[in-house]
């Protein structure tokens, strides 16, 4: 099995601004806000019961649709989720507002979801010819584009995206990583060179570090990254240990992550990194108590990611029956984890024949 590395994206963004809108909108919404609340804690299939009680109360339809929506992107049912966010759209009075932007995104990341991405690129588009200073649709539109393979397109949007938010690191290298992604890691590691030759004194050692980094100047992120891990921040440990894992030197990694977490103990992030590093060196005990640690801090947007690396954890050290216990509690939650699927039917197999 393969490790489960968290990845930021703007999925869980885009389910943490749910709220945003269901207030202040002059009609019945208590149990919409309920919903709401148990969207923000992952709690999908308990917030679409709610959203039911909610049409029966007749509160708001349209937000009841765009809360069905967001639930059952959460629950990676695209066709039902794009359904109902057709649905919100359709509601609209005819009088473009803040809320008709809020679902188009939606909209284009279930249709993204579902492998629709035409139907997503002209959504973006739509959202554009209305907001054209919208950065977050270029870079949404740009990815999109990769995934149709249209690369001068995506790169112009990318381009257009940059321009205008030329300090937005985090996004800098999330373009990269959908270049190299799909194959094309020297255009993105070009952004990478721009940003590093025109940076100024606002460039932080942790922002060169993390350039250095996704450059493959190993050595270079290292002189960076040591200075930038006294602010104390996890970020800067954290690649900082990458780093030094890339070049296959698990046990410095290993020992950047525990003296951050020895010191803070804060992190489920870095909880899951040392997990991943002590599992590289062989250390499955103490990955899985690495693993374990960090569930305790329940992080909401690390809880998937842990929960799915104990799991591996307890894999690798041959208890099979205690694995299979685990993914079956995972699969309720994660019921459309493809990955945790097919691993299910390897891990009852294992539990069945009695290997341990």
């Amino acid at each position: 099995m393969r490790f489960r590395l968290k990845r930021f994206g703007l999925g869980l963004a885009l389910v943490l601004f749910a709220c945003l809108f269901v207030c202040g909108c002059g009609k019945k919404t208590e149990k919409v806000k309920e919903a709401m609340a148990l969207i923000e804690d992952l709690d999908y299939q308990g917030a679409l019961g709610v959203l039911e009680e909610a049409q029966q109360n007749k509160e708001d339809q349209r937000l009841i649709d765009r809360g069905k929506g967001i639930a059952y992107l959460g629950l990676a049912q695209y066709d039902k989720a794009i359904e109902s966010f057709l649905s919100a759209l359709s509601g609209s009075n005819g009088l473009i507002e803040n809320v008709d932007f809020d679902l188009n995104y939606y909209l284009a990341a279930a249709y993204s979801g579902a492998g629709k991405f035409e139907e997503a690129r002209q959504v973006y588009g739509s959202i554009l010819a209305l907001k054209p200073q919208e950065k977050d649709a270029y870079f949404l539109r740009g990815g999109v584009e990769l995934e149709l393979d249209q690369f001068n397109e995506a790169k112009k949007d990318y381009d257009v995206a940059v321009s205008m938010d030329p300090k937005n690191y985090d996004r800098l290298f999330a373009i990269y990583e959908a270049f190299a992604h799909f194959g094309y890691k020297a255009a993105g590691q070009e952004y990478l060179k721009t940003a590093l030759d025109n940076g100024d004194r606002s460039l932080s050692a942790f922002d060169k570090g993390r350039i250095y980094y996704f450059m493959e100047d190993y050595q270079q992120a290292y002189v960076e990254l040591e200075d930038a891990k006294f602010d104390d921040k996890a970020e800067s440990s954290l690649y900082l240990g990458k780093a030094y894992e890339a070049t296959g030197d698990y046990n410095y990694a290993c020992n950047v992550y525990r003296s951050y977490l020895d010191k803070h103990g804060n992190s489920a992030e870095m909880y899951n990194q040392l997990g991943i590093c002590e599992m590289k060196r062989g250390n499955y005990e103490t990955a899985l108590k690495a693993f374990q640690e960090g569930l305790v801090l329940e992080d909401k947007e690390m809880q998937q990611v842990l929960s799915f690396n104990e799991i591996v954890a307890y894999e690798f050290l041959g208890k099979f029956q205690k694995a299979s216990d685990l993914m079956q509690a995972y699969l309720r939650t994660y019921p459309m984890d493809e990955e945790a699927l097919r691993e299910e039917i390897f891990l009852a197999t294992r539990a069945i024949t009695g290997e341990e």
